[in-house]
């Protein structure tokens, strides 16, 4: 691992805009990208594909320890495969979010994927987009933000993007499981949600996505990152 590669932490609940935002950023400043949410989605959908139970703490670790993955760029998008299948789609299912919760709970599973997450840190730098990037995994790096946004804000952005995939959602079905999944993600023992201490927190309920990438690049350049 290049310790002296910087690092922006980009946590937060889901639908609060992090993968958007870290793409983008990440595109920008000619950095890498680790989407340590889409490590967990796929070790559920690796668990659901081969019939392992959410509860099944061993066979989930050696899900986590096996995992044949890939990330790819192509034409400015994240392509993800697993074992080779195009997955980038899947796993942001309703049905792998929820499972994925569960997994990320479970404190061997975290561990197994602790040390691939760290390894993504190389020059010329990383954006890291998770719930537990700045508090965890990478807790002195260059800068940490925590981007929120409210749950009903969330869940109209979760709809809008459903139906934007040809897919139907009641937007009250949908706050319910964020809400959930908050609760989850927030009290759960290990690792839970929840702002580093010397975090920027920013509230996106009434930002669009240039404002948030302009309010970040500017902190960015006042630490002298790039």
């Amino acid at each position: 691992m290049t310790h002296a590669a910087p690092i922006l932490t980009i946590d937060g609940p889901g639908g609060a805009g992090k993968g958007t935002i870290s793409r983008m950023i990440a595109e920008r400043m000619g950095w890498h990208l680790l989407d340590s949410g889409a490590l967990y989605r796929l070790t559920a959908l690796s668990a659901l594909r081969n019939g392992v139970a959410v509860d099944d703490v061993q066979a989930l670790s050696d899900q986590a320890h096996g995992l044949d993955v890939v990330f790819a760029v192509e034409n400015g998008k994240m392509q993800i495969l697993l074992e080779g299948d195009d997955v980038t789609t899947e796993i942001r299912s309703e049905r792998v979010g929820g499972a994925a919760s569960q997994v990320a709970a479970l404190p061997p599973v975290r561990d197994a994927l602790l040390q691939r997450q760290r390894d993504f840190r190389q020059a010329p730098g990383l954006v890291a987009d998770g719930r537990d990037m700045g508090t965890v995994v990478f807790p002195d790096a260059s800068l940490k933000i925590y981007l929120t946004a409210s749950a009903e804000e969330r869940a109209r952005r979760r709809q809008l993007q459903l139906q934007q995939a040809g897919e139907d959602a009641r937007l009250s079905t949908l706050l319910e499981e964020i809400q959930a999944r908050d609760a989850r993600d927030m009290q759960r023992s290990v690792a839970p949600l929840k702002p580093a201490e010397d975090a920027v927190e920013l509230d996106t309920t009434q930002l669009d996505i240039p404002e948030v990438v302009e309010r970040i690049e500017t902190l960015i350049a006042e630490r002298n990152l790039v």
